[in-house]
């Protein structure tokens, strides 16, 4: 477990952190602080428990009004506003010392045209565009440029630069023009998001989530691990993930994914996405057990 991380989103939870982390565990995954008192609480428990900082970008709520920095847009102005809102964070940082920080990629999202994403969250219209109105070539020309730039900037502000994949299109499952970046760029990861990979398996008939793991978990820093159920009826977020969750009933299969995961990358960090209160104690430390031993085992329980 010297390898898991819980989430702090929006403040620093002490319930949280009392009924989620585990002295072994790696660190904490922040986001979306609202005021300085948390960061300060988040450094002094780094300090006093000996755990380590991710942030998934942005630290600090409120300096934008998206989320996300729009770093591949059409629009020259806006991707320059997103770098600068990035720089303006590491300057920020550099107190933290994060070992990663975590960005949304591509974004904005690429969308295939001919798929319904009703069922996907974008905040604003902005955060998406369809591929029929950006090409191939432009997304691998705007993504080296993105690479070149956080390249040096983990230089300058010694960090791992993390990109979470969100709705995919073809650019990434079918072609190799992410993949030869990341041998470009080998300072640049991955996080890939086991219940946002289940959910587009689910919303787009092109795209399959075990072929792409397979593909990229190799390339990944940090694994974003929760479940989803999706059925005819009801779509479930953010569950634990536990062994009798079975895909027949509409389950993401996880152990399947933490097998490549496994093979792939034993060196991966865990971090736990989903919502602990969903389950019962005992359940939450099944679940660590459980991932534990998928980690671990050539044949997990």
């Amino acid at each position: 477990m010297k390898r898991f991380l819980i989430g702090q989103y929006g403040s620093f939870d002490e319930q949280k952190m009392e009924r989620d982390f585990r002295d072994e565990f790696y660190g904490i995954e922040a986001c979306l602080f609202e005021n300085e008192a948390d960061t300060q609480k988040l450094l002094s428990a780094s300090r006093a428990r000996d755990f380590r900082i991710g942030v998934h970008f942005p630290l600090r709520a409120g300096k934008a009004l998206l989320r996300d920095a729009l770093f591949l847009d059409a629009n020259e102005l806006t991707r320059d506003e997103a770098l600068r809102l990035i720089r303006d964070e590491l300057d920020y940082l550099r107190n933290v010392r994060p070992d990663y920080v975590l960005f949304h990629y591509p974004k904005p999202v690429i969308l295939n045209d001919r798929v319904n994403w009703d069922k996907w969250h974008f905040s604003d219209r902005t955060e998406y565009v369809y591929d029929s109105d950006y090409s191939v070539e432009l997304f691998a020309e705007r993504s080296d440029q993105l690479f070149a730039w956080l390249s040096a900037a983990s230089r300058d502000y010694g960090f791992t630069p993390v990109l979470e994949f969100d709705a995919l299109n073809s650019y990434i499952y079918e072609h190799d023009v992410l993949e030869a970046l990341l041998k470009k760029y080998p300072d640049i990861r991955l996080c890939l998001d086991t219940g946002r990979l289940f959910l587009q398996q689910n919303v787009d008939p092109f795209f399959q989530a075990l072929p792409v793991i397979r593909k990229y978990a190799k390339y990944a820093e940090v694994i974003h691990l929760w479940n989803l159920q999706y059925t005819k009826s009801s779509v479930k977020l953010r569950y634990p993930v536990l062994p009798e969750q079975r895909p027949e009933d509409g389950w993401a299969p996880i152990g399947d994914y933490l097998t490549v995961i496994r093979e792939e990358n034993p060196q991966v960090k865990i971090q736990f996405e989903h919502r602990s209160d969903l389950v019962s104690h005992e359940d939450l430390q099944r679940c660590y057990e459980w991932v534990d031993e998928c980690l671990r085992s050539t044949n997990p329980s």
